[in-house]
């Protein structure tokens, strides 16, 4: 099939599985068709198809590829960043969903005041105390948020999380459902609170039904990644 193909089912998945979750179902669930490694026809074709959303991982990829997109939509940094990306970043994206350290959050805060943008940011957690993974630890958030809002030209938006890679996705679930229980305390007493992107390809399903409402989606739309041969 199609990559506009592929779009329209991912789409009817999660249309599927709003019906079985846990908050409002008329909360708005973004799809981030995240792009990494594929090209720009293809990243037409899927806007074209009706999507809203891009995803890219690296700075440098992106910058090779939005200039040649020639459409209108909205640009999500998935990826970690590092911090001598940042002024870069802050020129490219709309929304960079990958901060977690008080030293990126600074360095992203005066690129943004640099060039006369509030930059919008989700802060990523790291629920599972994966050692191979970015994020900060949930005891650490509320630290990192304290810090966050003391910048003024950052919004924070919401949380990001990356589950483990379980065969069996139902093991996502309770981590899934802590993510949601604590973007629901946070949100409850903070303006512009409104996005937790969680669930990728393997496990963006369980994701929406326990109460994302951003999912990053690649591989079921574009397929394999694309790397180059050595």
């Amino acid at each position: 099939m199609s990559a506009a193909e592929n779009f329209r089912n991912v789409l009817g998945e999660i249309e599927r599985a709003r019906t079985q979750r846990h908050v409002a179902a008329d909360e708005e669930i973004i799809l981030v068709a995240v792009t990494k490694t594929h090209g720009v026809d293809l990243m037409r074709e899927v806007i074209d198809a009706g999507a809203r959303h891009i995803g890219e991982n690296r700075v440098q990829e992106a910058a090779e590829k939005f200039p040649a997109l020639d459409r209108s939509v909205t640009r999500h940094l998935i990826g970690h960043l590092q911090t001598n990306k940042v002024k870069t970043a802050v020129k490219l994206f709309d929304v960079i969903q990958s901060v977690d350290s008080e030293h990126l959050a600074a360095a992203l805060d005066k690129a943004a005041s640099n060039v006369g943008k509030v930059q919008d940011i989700l802060i990523q957690v790291n629920a599972a105390h994966e050692v191979q993974k970015s994020g900060v630890a949930p005891e650490n958030l509320h630290a990192l948020i304290n810090f966050v809002d003391g910048m003024k030209n950052l919004r924070l938006r919401g949380l990001m999380f990356i589950a483990p890679f379980f065969d069996d996705v139902e093991q996502c679930r309770p981590l899934f459902r802590q993510m949601r229980t604590l973007f629901d305390e946070l949100k409850t007493a903070r303006a512009n609170f409104d996005l937790l992107s969680m669930g990728m390809t393997h496990d963006f399903s369980v994701a929406v039904e326990e109460g994302a409402n951003v999912v990053r989606v690649g591989t079921a739309i574009f397929g394999t990644r694309l790397y180059p041969q050595a």
